[in-house]
């Protein structure tokens, strides 16, 4: 499954004194979440576990490559790379020291809706990992000189990108699926504003966008919730608020558009054709999210270079498999606050049955819509819940689950809340969903390589309305 994305991720190793205005908790057993929001609107999460003796603290920060424009593009990416390099009372040298002196990480990164910068440190230097936080959130220095020599590193970096057929392939997946609107934009921008991005583009990014009402401060792990809210009352209670501020959750964006259409990148040195195949998605709160991620489940991905992999269940796999007709592929249900990509990234080396491997693929997803089986629901359920509870381990996957959600909804799912609506979807509810998203349903396409074999979109459109069973 493809998660939303953290993507350019990097990293050196290393009260109650004034009244909220609201204060959240969900009473179950064991380890829950507890919310409360300083007058400033700033927001404080956290999971404590009394008996760990690290934490991983942090902010999300409702605002990525999408609150940009066409001539800012890329630069909450810059911003990112600018915050390591120093601040008003830290230089570069200072701030690595002090982060490697307490034998922490210092991590960030920045997707499409959301930036993040958190560290994960021993439970005692929590205080000072919190103040380190707040310093190059507030007060970085973005001296000309360093934002001169990280244009090389971003334009390095996006060299690399460059390399990854996948990250390719989904960055014109965006770029064709919202075509003109910011979430087609990519992360790091294009190279002219890599090279054109000033100080002022930084600068008015940061009071724009950080501020207190799009912020949520989250502790994971040996953190107490009154003492972070102590630590945020301290370091974060001068954050400037948003003029028109809106709720964590609520749309503060104009809905962007799906529009079903294609792009193919031809390339005749690569060996394969990779290609994503996407209908509109769901966002973070829609009532069909979690129906989505089953049914992205029950495709699941497949790869003929496991040993097993003509013994999976998914019925996709077994038809491509024996058929020989992909090196492999991979579903994925990505969510935005008001939208969403739900599809699936094939790569194939079998260049003339290309058409064979489309309409088979697509077939598929049509049966979702007359007659999903009840053995490959409850599968793709189980085979889903343990993806989704698995992946928390550990204090920065607890972290960031609490970030992301709260940040998209204003509220966090616990994990037994996330089994029950897993486990709530049914067979009648796949068909339903796959009736109301896939069904004869415009699609957007991007191909990458070797792509002559590639049907052309209005015949791959109008097999996808024809077939029957």
């Amino acid at each position: 499954m493809r998660a939303l994305q953290p993507l350019r991720r990097r990293a050196f190793g290393l009260s109650r004194t004034l009244k909220f205005s609201r204060t959240l908790a969900t009473h179950v057993p064991g380890p829950f979440t507890e919310i409360s929001v300083l007058p400033n609107g700033l927001t404080v999460a956290t999971e404590s576990h009394p008996h760990a003796q690290t934490a991983t603290v942090g902010v999300w920060i409702d605002a990525g490559s999408r609150a940009e424009t066409d001539a800012t593009n890329g630069t909450a990416h810059f911003l990112e790379h600018m915050a390591f390099k120093g601040t008003q009372k830290r230089t570069q040298q200072a701030l690595e020291l002090e982060v490697e002196n307490l034998g922490a990480h210092l991590n960030a990164y920045t997707s499409r809706e959301q930036t993040v910068y958190y560290a994960k440190a021993f439970r005692q230097d929590v205080p000072q990992a919190v103040d380190i936080i707040s310093d190059i959130l507030q007060n970085s220095k973005l001296e000309a000189a360093k934002i001169e020599r990280e244009r090389d590193v971003i334009l390095r970096e996006q060299v690399e990108v460059d390399k990854q057929h996948e990250e390719v392939v989904f960055d014109h997946l965006h770029a064709v699926a919202f075509q003109g609107q910011p979430l087609g934009r990519t992360i790091l921008g294009p190279r002219q504003n890599i090279l054109s991005i000033k100080r002022d583009d930084l600068d008015n990014y940061i009071k724009t966008n950080y501020t207190s009402d799009r912020m949520v401060l989250v502790g994971a792990g040996g953190v107490d919730h009154q003492d972070l809210v102590k630590l945020a009352e301290k370091h974060f209670s001068s954050l400037p608020q948003s003029p028109n501020p809106t709720p964590l959750g609520r749309l503060s964006h104009t809905k962007t558009d799906f529009v079903g259409s294609e792009v193919r990148i031809r390339d005749d040195t690569m060996s394969t054709c990779n290609v994503a195949i996407a209908v509109e998605g769901v966002g973070w709160s829609s009532p069909d999210y979690f129906p989505m991620l089953v049914m992205q489940s029950i495709f699941g991905n497949w790869d003929r270079s496991l040993g097993a992999s003509p013994l999976l269940s998914s019925r996709l796999s077994h038809i491509i498999s024996s058929n020989n007709l992909a090196n492999s592929f991979m579903s994925f249900s990505t969510s935005y606050s008001d939208t969403g990509l739900w599809g699936i990234y094939l790569v194939s080396e079998n260049l003339v049955n290309l058409d064979d491997l489309v309409h088979f693929t697509l077939k598929e997803w049509t049966r979702m819509s007359i007659a999903p089986k009840e053995n490959e629901v409850e599968r793709a359920k189980s085979q889903l819940k343990a993806t989704l509870l698995l992946t928390l381990d550990g204090t920065s996957a607890i972290a960031e689950d609490i970030g992301r959600q709260v940040v998209t909804s204003g509220r966090r799912f616990t994990p037994k809340q996330i089994e029950n609506a897993i486990e709530a979807v049914t067979v009648d509810e796949i068909k339903r969903v796959a009736q109301k998203y896939l069904w004869d349903k415009d699609f957007a396409m991007a191909a990458y390589g070797r792509v002559e074999g590639l049907l052309d979109y209005n015949r791959i459109r109008s097999d996808m309305s024809s077939m029957t069973f």
